[in-house]
């Protein structure tokens, strides 16, 4: 978009300059620029937001700059690029900036192939002269992980691909061997190792298929532990350590497919509902050339305890595994012995609510100690343990949480991680010694309020660094991290800006809400003609659960803009972080929902709103909506039939009606186990409350939801007819747990909405 002056300037330099123009022609042209001009009409630029240009037509995608890798001598880093040939790998320099082509388009065209192979992921051998390119890729459960694999050996330029004779696009999770001369992966559930001088391929395990699972993770360990590679290769490349899931005795849970075909199909999915049977989980290890596996004695029962994380120790012969048991409040944490297969139990740590899983464990002292998480001090900090255990030295400390541990540099003497001490909303990078003296730096520029994330070098001198706030769309550049200076531009995303900047919106606005018992955040959105003397409906954004916030000082395109085209229909739109969101806040912010989910963050929900009437004028009590999503879905039910005095309308969508329906691992964190907690689970259901609606409802589910199941929409039908209480509903056949498969359903769902909020709203 060209401001009015330069538009001006160009338009006349163009004129005086086109001979073919008679005087005349010049005049009419003249006359129109200076009735644009004079009228502050600005052309070529987009000034309506409609959802087709949102939903459809992705005008306002906010642009990244790819997938990076900081090569091994941390000077430079790789990164995929397109040219007319297609995919090639190529290295920076930071210092110079040079760019060099590393794998070129036609390296990564194999022999009978037209085009180069469309890299999906990449990993390089350690000494960078292999490269492992994953491509072709499936979905398993809610992720692409299964695909096929090639290895492009950059001193031979030979490209070869992996798994010989195997089904198409079967193969998960290949890693190269510590040397770089082997690769393992799972295919059909069971371990391969290949070696890449002679493509030998052994078969370490033979009993995957049915209920054996080897190497990756059933469903729900998959979502709820984020576990989905499952198997390690020691330090010195000679054995391979694994998780083996049993799924006997696990729910089968079945989805119907009715649209692609004229019979029906049924698609199981195992899947462990809450209080019912987990898959059993045991460790074992087995020779990199083959032989019989040697399984770890975890004591307890294996379907009633988690094998959340199993690692190798560096340099040793040895295993650090974490247990969890099924309530989650207590972490025991084992060493492992590969030769022996003797067990030490070195700490336990343990919470009278829940704990979460942490991936921050760097070995230290020449693996004599290693940092670990721990909410232990009602905030949660990073410490250095020792080896045994027995040894806690702090390295974060105070009153603040640490959101994302970033990098832990040995040499350099510090750990670098996100916090957020001064502004729940935003985040900021730090540094802290790892020997705990001195004071924690912030790194972060001051002149720069939101929030940032880091890609940083091995050695703690550069990063890629990435800005944003509700106002501005990611900015990324090369840094150099001592002093934060910017050493190249890679991305500001300026025609994004230039594109929001036409469409003259309201900008979001954050503010605190005070319920009494707690300050919460809050942000708003004004319509683009807002006038205080009026009266607007308020539309409230919910998600209200322990995964997420809605509360975050950070750009979005997805529901940002959906909220501010909403706004331009007249609405105003507001969201509340309740006590029990994922925000740094201290353990006992995010713990008070423990055992009662969805009715303390319901309650407070309520509590805000009735408060947020009273704050502004121009709110109209007599017209408050609310909706949600999974979570929110669940909340915005609770915020219906049990605040039905404050909410008159609502949309609900991929729901839990009821929560004993919902994967156990989730469930029985939050709310512990149901036999324990009866009354918990019943009043914590939205379905319990069906028979309280008195506004307008409309519920919004996807038949083919695999993670909150279909069931629970039509669960909750049922309560609403038995009680007779009006309602709308739409079902998305064989779209998933996001409701985007297929043609057009993404707009067509967002119209749906609109059109209810406008007629019952």
């Amino acid at each position: 978009m060209f401001k009015r002056e330069q538009f001006w300037l160009k338009s006349s330099n163009f004129l005086n300059h086109n001979f073919r123009l008679d005087m005349k022609r010049k005049n009419v042209i003249y006359l129109f620029i200076f009735i644009a001009f004079t009228t502050n009409l600005e052309i070529y630029s987009q000034t309506i937001l409609t959802l087709e240009d949102i939903y459809k037509n992705n005008l306002y995608g906010s642009r990244g700059f790819g997938t990076i890798r900081w090569m091994q001598d941390n000077e430079g880093y790789s990164t995929i690029e397109s040219n007319i040939k297609g995919n090639e790998l190529v290295r920076y320099d930071v210092k110079t900036g040079t760019k060099k082509v590393l794998v070129s388009a036609d390296q990564l065209t194999p022999l009978n192939f037209s085009k180069p192979l469309n890299i999906y992921d990449y990993i390089w051998s350690e000494d960078n002269t292999k490269l492992l390119i994953y491509t072709n890729t499936r979905k398993v459960w809610r992720q692409n992980t299964k695909g096929d694999y090639w290895v492009l050996d950059l001193k031979t330029n030979k490209l070869i691909q992996l798994g010989k004779g195997m089904e198409e696009a079967t193969m998960m999770f290949a890693k190269f061997s510590p040397d770089g001369s082997r690769v393992a992966y799972v295919n059909k559930l069971n371990i391969f190792v290949e070696e890449l001088a002679s493509h030998k391929i052994t078969q370490l395990t033979f009993d995957g298929g049915g209920n054996i699972i080897n190497g990756t993770f059933d469903w729900v360990y998959e979502e709820e532990l984020d576990c989905r590679d499952g198997f390690r290769w020691s330090p010195d490349g000679n054995t391979i350590a694994y998780w083996q899931s049993n799924t006997e005795g696990v729910g089968t849970f079945y989805m119907i497919n009715n649209v692609d075909s004229n019979y029906s199909k049924l698609i199981p999915l195992p899947y462990p509902k809450v209080g019912t049977s987990n898959s059993a989980v045991k460790v074992g290890v087995i020779a990199a050339t083959g032989g019989s596996t040697k399984w770890f004695d975890v004591p307890g029962d294996p379907k009633n305890n988690y094998l959340a994380r199993m690692e190798f120790i560096p340099e040793s012969e040895e295993v650090m595994i974490q247990q969890l048991n099924r309530l989650q409040n207590t972490n025991s944490v084992w060493i492992g012995d590969i030769k022996t297969m003797s067990l030490k139990n070195i700490f336990t740590d343990k919470d009278e609510a829940f704990l979460d899983i942490h991936d921050n464990i760097v070995w230290l002292d020449n693996n004599q100690a290693f940092t670990w998480t721990s909410e232990k001090d009602g905030w949660l900090h990073l410490y250095k343990v020792s080896r045994d255990g027995q040894k806690w030295d702090d390295i974060t400390k105070g009153n603040f949480d640490v959101v994302n541990i970033n990098c832990i540099d040995p040499k350099g003497g510090y750990v670098y991680f996100i916090a957020s001490p001064e502004n729940f909303t935003q985040r900021y990078l730090y540094r802290s010694r790892i020997d705990g003296k001195g004071l924690m730096e912030r790194v972060s520029p001051p002149n720069m309020a939101g929030q940032h994330t880091y890609n940083i070098s091995n050695n703690a001198q550069y990063a890629i660094h990435t800005f944003e706030n509700a106002k501005t769309p990611r900015r990324i550049s090369l840094i150099n991290l001592n002093n934060h200076s910017e050493i190249k531009l890679l991305q500001d995303n300026e025609v994004l800006k230039a594109k929001m900047k036409a469409l003259a919106l309201r900008q979001k606005e954050f503010l605190k809400v005070d319920i009494g018992d707690v300050l919460l955040d809050a942000w708003i959105i004004k319509p683009k003609d807002f006038n205080t003397k009026k009266k607007y409906p308020v539309i409230f954004f919910v998600y209200g659960e322990p995964a997420g916030s809605t509360v975050q000082d950070n750009w979005g395109t997805g529901d940002n803009l959906w909220h501010q085209y909403l706004a331009n229909q007249g609405y105003i739109i507001m969201s509340v972080d309740n006590r029990g969101t994922r925000v740094p806040r201290g353990r006992d912010f995010r713990k008070s929902i423990y055992r009662q989910i969805g009715l303390l963050a319901a309650d407070d929900q309520a509590k805000a709103a009735k408060k947020i009437i009273q704050m502004y004028p121009y709110v109209d009590a007599k017209r408050i909506g609310i909706w949600g999503w999974s979570g929110g879905g669940q909340m915005t039910l609770h915020c219906m039939f049990r605040h039905a005095d404050v909410y008159k309308t609502g949309i609900a969508i991929a729901f839990v009606s009821d929560q004993k329906l919902y994967d156990n691992i989730y469930q029985e964190r939050y709310m512990g186990l149901p036999n324990d907690n009866i009354e918990g689970y019943r009043e914590g259901s939205p379905v319990t409350h069906a028979s309280k609606l008195k506004g307008n409802l409309m519920i919004m589910h996807g038949t083919a939801d695999d993670n909150v199941h279909y069931q629970n929409f039509e669960l909750l039908v049922n309560e609403l007819v038995k009680h007779n209480k009006l309602f709308s509903m739409m079902s998305y056949p064989m779209r998933d747990h996001g409701i985007w498969q297929r043609e057009n359903t993404t707009l067509h769902m967002r119209r749906m909405m609109e059109r209810f909020w406008k007629e019952k709203l």
